[in-house]
């Protein structure tokens, strides 16, 4: 009985066994269908892919038939441009350009004239715009009468975009056929081909940056090259392949492939390693070089025989290769270099001052080439540092790249300032390096002032305006935290009975009031005050100043007791905000002008530079420090200088005694500018200030025309930094049609 029911009991599982197994082959005739299903998908897809296989065909073939087009237009421009009738025809096409300035011009002025109350208050209104902001402030001053009467389109739509940097490659990067057989012609006429050495680290690279880059070498207009590049190990089994077909299809290809992961300080070491060249360039895996960039290097390497760091400009390119952000950058700006890594791209270097400081430096990755050249720095003299002023390096601008956002690698930024802080401990600095407040991924270094502190003399000359120097005097006495200071007011024959009593009120406060009658000379108003002073360290301030920020002093004081700094100016504000003096540049406005003068607060800046401590050809006596033995060591400021560039002037002269002019932002103030000297509106002020201008162009010639802290490819009609039509290098026009 038992049995059976375990007979029973068997019989009922199988029957139901037999119903899963019936439920299961129902399951799997409809996943038969699905699969069915997606065959078809699968069908209808490839043939979608063999339509557009189809379509990829035809479009290459469209494409030869545009680059074929194009070639034959090149063929035909380069004819033009070269014959007679074009060059007979130059002075014409000059001539037509001027017309179509000055009726652009008159299209501004007319409605001025209508709307200004005639051609004499236009003309005088002109004068005074020009005088306040050169050429640049006429046009903006017209342009906005003439914005009013809607005769004219906005700012930058009437002719092009002066920032349209597309529009810009193709009227001044360009490379043409003929452009390229010029350099070919150069290279031959080379008295040496130095053979330039490009290290690539790579690890796992994206293969489509890597055959770019690769190629981007390849294509080289200088054919004396070699391409080290070293994998760092890299899992993704189709880079080694890749890069030995490179290697078979090109000698001048060196691979190294390491057994272990090390990161880009030890891949770069090993790639370095494969490199014979004099010389090294430094290419990340992903970037492009310019096709005539290694010309360029080989020839700033012939032309300056005692080099020993090259480094041009760069721009940024796109997955889809659209270049776009230029730096174009100065000379090199040791103030500046502290604050970002303006060397980057592209820089090269003598191999044997790289092997002989032990190449890269593990420990700071993602810094590894900053800190290499602050250790070069260290060991060459700065005129062994050469820039080329070109745009030579495509940084590719993609997700992770610090190229798409500087914050991507904080690493990166935290092993920057380690490597500064040992630059200069090594070079015996005391000094902190923190982030820049108005720029986190950048540096700010901040001297240590040396203990006992300096004293420091504050020279203020004014003529009554008791409103104004109560203000400045008030604002340093209650916001200056540095201690160690004095306070000379220069009285150039006030009169006034307020300014009288605010003197003898000052004079309790311990502030000295030294009297001067002479006719007004700011020049020699300093130089007064600066024999009478007491302090090591001179501070030239106008009447006009209201201090911001309380370690105003400290800052300026740190920079100017460097040995190598000359004068050190401040960030100066107009009251609503907009930014008054960020440094001088020369050239602007015929002289000089203010960078980046009327830019709002809370802008960075052309790449940072209105927010990093920086160097700079001049900057402005409205509030200037530098030390007394540098002031009488060329012997103060020009009396011959009443008013206008007397500080341009003396900064220059600072400059060419040896010393580095250094503008900090963090030193700030307001400056209610010319509230008290008024503006130039009588015919004797007119006539001294062409006389001033006169002196400078005599003085300094060509010297006001090309700023080394500035760009040859960025404008002198403005303070902002847009680019330059066309750029003023000569080398641009050498090998452009």
């Amino acid at each position: 009985a038992e049995r059976d029911g375990q007979i029973a009991d068997l019989h009922q599982a199988v029957t139901e066994y037999h119903g899963q197994i019936a439920d299961l082959n129902q399951a799997v005739a409809e996943r038969d269908g699905q699969i069915a299903d997606l065959n078809q998908a699968v069908a209808e897809r490839d043939g979608q892919i063999a339509d557009l296989n189809q379509a990829v065909t035809e479009g290459d073939g469209q494409i030869v038939n545009l680059n074929h087009t194009v070639a034959e237009r090149d063929r035909h421009i380069s004819a033009l441009y070269n014959s007679s009738s074009w060059r007979i025809a130059a002075p014409i096409r000059l001539i037509t350009h001027q017309i179509k300035r000055i009726i652009h011009v008159a299209k501004l002025t007319a409605p001025a004239i209508k709307h200004g109350g005639g051609l004499k208050n236009t003309a005088k209104k002109a004068l005074q715009l020009y005088r306040h902001d050169g050429f640049s402030g006429v046009k903006r001053g017209l342009r906005k009468v003439a914005m009013t009467t809607q005769t004219v389109p906005a700012e930058g739509s009437d002719i092009f975009d002066r920032n349209d940097y597309s529009e810009w490659i193709n009227r001044f990067d360009r490379l043409t056929e003929e452009s390229r057989i010029i350099f070919r012609k150069k290279i031959e006429e080379f008295p040496q081909n130095p053979l330039i050495s490009v290290v690539i680290p790579t690890y796992n690279s994206k293969t489509t940056w890597l055959i770019e880059a690769i190629e981007s070498v390849r294509n080289q207009i200088y054919p004396h090259w070699e391409l080290c590049i070293a994998d760092d190990s890299s899992t993704d089994k189709a880079i080694r392949p890749l890069l030995e077909r490179y290697a078979q299809e090109d000698a001048r290809i060196k691979l190294a492939f390491r057994k272990d992961n090390g990161h880009i300080s030890a891949a770069s070491n090993t790639a370095l390693a494969l490199a014979s060249g004099e010389w090294v360039a430094l290419l990340d895996h992903d970037d492009l070089l310019a096709e005539n960039a290694l010309f360029f290097v080989a020839d700033a390497i012939i032309k300056n025989t005692d080099a020993a760091l090259i480094y041009s400009d760069e721009d940024k390119i796109t997955e889809k290769n659209q270049r776009y952000s230029p730096y174009f950058k100065c000379e090199f700006n040791y103030e500046l270099f502290l604050a970002q890594n303006m060397i980057c791209h592209l820089g090269v270097y003598k191999r044997s001052l790289i092997n002989k400081l032990g190449g890269f430096r593990v420990g700071f990755e993602g810094a590894q080439d900053y800190d290499l050249a602050l250790r070069v720095i260290e060991n060459i003299k700065t005129n062994q540092i050469v820039h080329i002023p070109r745009i030579l390096y495509h940084w590719r601008a993609i997700a992770g790249s610090t190229a798409l956002a500087s914050d991507q690698k904080n690493y990166a930024a935290q092993a920057g300032q380690k490597a500064i802080r040992e630059h200069l401990a090594r070079i015996g600095k005391n000094a902190t390096v923190t982030s820049a407040p108005e720029a986190p991924a950048l540096n700010r270094v901040r001297f240590s002032v040396p203990n006992p502190a300096p004293l420091v003399s504050i020279i203020i000359p004014t003529r009554d305006h008791a409103n104004l120097v109560s203000m400045c005097v008030e604002s340093i006495l209650n916001r200056t935290t540095y201690k160690n200071y004095e306070i000379i007011i220069m009285d150039n024959g006030s009169i006034e009975t307020q300014t009288l009593h605010l003197f003898d009120t000052l004079k309790k406060k311990g502030i000295r009031i030294e009297q001067d009658s002479s006719p007004f000379n700011f020049s020699s108003l300093n130089n007064h005050g600066a024999k009478i002073a007491k302090g090591d360290i001179l501070c030239l301030m106008n009447n006009d100043i209201e201090i911001m920020t309380p370690d105003w002093l400290e800052e300026m004081a740190s920079f100017a007791c460097q040995p190598e700094v000359g004068c050190v100016g401040a960030r100066l504000w107009y009251p609503d905000g907009r930014l008054q003096h960020g440094g001088v540049v020369l050239g602007i406005g015929g002289v000089a002008g203010h960078s980046h003068k009327y830019m709002q607060k809370g802008l960075p800046g052309y790449f940072g530079r209105a927010v990093l401590h920086q160097s700079f050809s001049a900057v402005t006596a409205a509030c200037l420090a530098v030390r007394r033995s540098v002031f009488e060591q060329v012997d103060g400021l020009d009396e011959s200088l009443a008013v206008a560039f007397n500080d341009v002037d003396f900064c220059l002269r600072v400059r060419e005694a040896g010393f580095r002019n250094v503008w900090t932002p963090y030193a700030e103030m307001v400056h209610h500018e010319s509230i008290s000297r008024g503006h130039e509106n009588t015919p004797e002020k007119q006539l001294r200030f062409s006389n001033e201008v006169q002196k400078m162009h005599e003085r300094w010639g060509m010297q006001l025309t090309v700023d080394p802290a500035y760009s040859t490819n960025l404008t002198i009609d403005s303070e902002d930094f847009s680019l330059a039509w066309p750029p003023r290098a000569v080398q641009y026009t050498e090998t452009r049609t």
